[in-house]
């Protein structure tokens, strides 16, 4: 059966799940009907259309805490999903239970490519793909014993933390697709242009069977990075000016907004945030005999909020009772670009994140697609470049700096000063108890710069924190560096460029930063997934990553690349007396 056959085109994705709601996503050939039954429970939603797609979002509610049951969905009373003759598990969906211990799944950076020798042999084995296949008892890990690679039960959250798709660097399938539409000598060449072809590469993104099983039975939630629009997406104002002269830009973001509202941000939200929503509203209101068409409707509000990013909050809030907090930034979207105000977060969304730091949890988890802790010699460089950017030594050195910026993608958090700033003040008063009761970590949880880490922090001033403080970050789930980055990537993070970029930095009086870290673990430069497992004030790490064995590039093999912990208390035992050290020489300065 062909895809132009099937009724059901993409998903089911299983989205928002709490204890008593899920939400459960699907992209239909036509318009229809969608039912999703589990248990004695059953809801069915009409779909809505954009530029020729049917889509639906079915809220199953009244479930009961902490049970898992399988599920089906219908697509105008046909079954479609699970697919008959499936060789995968049937689909479930596990309610959050309170005060059982919190276990997500986080990672970033994902392209499409095949799974046979030539795809692995160019972009590594797909990681997602692998622990799929390992949950779906398709293929054993390479070590049977390790009982890290795969828990007793599915993680309660896959937390995908930017560059879900690529529209800018795109594979040989979805070039094709798009030569068979318009000529790929002409802007934007063979990056996307419109919605049309965003749909297709969600299609190749989601599609694979194992992927799909996946995202049919885990929960997900997930945040825009760069290449989700394109590679350096709001760097700095003059970045932005320059695509806005092109003739393709408007297209491009537009579709990239309007897209990733469908297929990535609305399953994010909540019951009660999604009949909020201004779009969302529309269509639970639409009662009429035909299908809802949101085509125009949807692509006003991609235009408006690309102009005006405080007329919409792409960031949102999980909350998993008293034991963990997650909020997931749009570090991309809310900037503000104007040199006398730049900030990674425009006023608004500064506030907004300013509310939701607090204690009166016993983790706080933020989600933020950029690093918020980069390597030490890369955060310095970064502030020096914003300086230089921003005339520290001239005009002419402006330029420089801004060219620099651009070319080396200089900016991550380390390029914001002023809101590096502020969220690290604010960080550091969460972990001293001064906004409620302080949680055993402040975790920040990234993606994005295609390898993987794990640092530990602490003020400046050396003052003992009752919560420690975190960076985790994993990248790329499948987008390795080649090896030369690789090693200059290295370099930065262990070599020269740690005191060089420091020098740099206090040569144009850029502030010293409030916070002080250091690699606990890594870097590392494997496709990989991470896991973060929480249980009272303990918290506990791992990443792991797809191998080939015996030549089954199809069927690869999940190993362990690395692990991280802190003690019952929440300490990390290993490296407190090493802090403790740096502390006590921060104070004798």
């Amino acid at each position: 059966m062909t895809d132009t056959d099937r009724a059901l085109v993409l998903g089911p994705l299983l989205r928002y799940v709490d204890e008593t709601s899920a939400a459960v996503w699907v992209e239909t050939r036509d318009r229809a009907t969608v039912t999703v039954t589990r248990g004695d429970a059953s809801a069915s939603a009409p779909t809505f259309a954009v530029h020729g797609h049917h889509y639906a979002l079915v809220e199953l509610g009244g479930l009961a805490p902490g049970t898992t049951e399988p599920y089906t969905v219908e697509v105008d009373g046909q079954t479609v999903w699970p697919e008959a003759g499936s060789a995968f598990p049937a689909p479930r969906i596990a309610t959050l239970e309170p005060g059982r211990p919190l276990h997500l799944a986080f990672g970033s950076c994902r392209t499409s490519v095949s799974h046979d020798r030539g795809g692995n042999s160019s972009h590594g084995v797909d990681a997602l793909r692998t622990w799929a296949l390992r949950l779906a008892d398709h293929a054993p890990p390479v070590d049977p014993d390790d009982a890290d690679l795969v828990e007793g039960r599915l993680p309660d959250l896959l937390l995908f933390l930017g560059d879900q798709v690529y529209a800018d660097e795109t594979t040989e399938e979805m070039k094709a697709f798009i030569e068979s539409r318009r000529d790929i000598d002409e802007p934007p060449w063979t990056e996307l242009k419109d919605y049309e072809e965003y749909a297709h590469l969600y299609g190749l993104a989601w599609s694979d069977d194992a992927i799909r099983w996946l995202l049919s039975t885990v929960p997900s939630a997930m945040i825009f990075d760069d290449h989700d629009i394109r590679d350096d997406w709001n760097t700095s104002l003059d970045w932005r000016r320059e695509m806005e002269a092109t003739s393709w830009w408007h297209d491009r973001i537009v579709a990239g907004l309007a897209s990733y509202w469908v297929y990535q941000h609305l399953g994010n939200l909540s019951p009660t945030a999604r009949a909020a929503d201004e779009l969302y509203a529309e269509v639970l209101a639409h009662r009429g005999d035909g299908e809802l068409d949101l085509s125009d409707r949807l692509d006003a509000f991609a235009a408006r909020v690309d102009q005006e990013p405080s007329a919409y909050r792409w960031s949102y809030t999980r909350d998993f009772d008293t034991q963990a907090r997650l909020v997931v930034v749009d570090s991309r979207a809310a900037r503000d670009l104007r040199p006398e105000s730049r900030a990674m977060l425009d006023a608004e969304e500064a506030a907004w994140l300013d509310d939701q730091l607090r204690g009166d949890v016993d983790h706080l988890l933020v989600g933020t697609s950029l690093p918020f802790l980069l390597a030490r010699g890369l955060h310095h460089l970064e502030a020096f470049g914003e300086a230089l950017a921003g005339g520290a030594w001239g005009e002419r050195a402006g330029r420089v700096g801004e060219q620099l910026r651009t070319t080396v993608d200089l900016e991550h958090w380390g390029a914001f000063q002023r809101s590096f700033h502020e969220v690290s003040q604010q960080t550091v008063e969460v972990a001293a108890g001064k906004r409620g009761r302080a949680p055993s970590t402040v975790t920040f949880l990234s993606g994005d710069v295609h390898h993987s880490y794990v640092s530990e922090a602490w003020p400046a001033d050396g003052r003992r924190l009752d919560a420690t403080i975190l960076q985790a970050v994993c990248s790329p789930i499948r987008n390795p560096l080649s090896r030369a980055t690789r090693f200059a990537t290295a370099v930065l993070s262990y070599g020269v460029a740690g005191p060089a970029g420091r020098l740099a930095a206090r040569s144009a009086r850029v502030p010293d930063a409030p916070l002080r870290w250091r690699y606990a673990e890594g870097p590392w430069f494997d496709n990989n997934l991470a896991f973060l497992r929480l249980g009272g004030p303990s918290l506990r790490m791992w990443w792991v990553t797809g191998t080939v064995v015996d030549d089954h590039h199809e069927r690869p093999r999940l190993a362990k690349v690395q692990a991280y912990a802190l003690d019952e208390h929440g300490r990390p035992p290993a490296r407190e007396r090493l802090i403790d050290r740096v502390r006590q020489r921060v104070r004798r300065r």
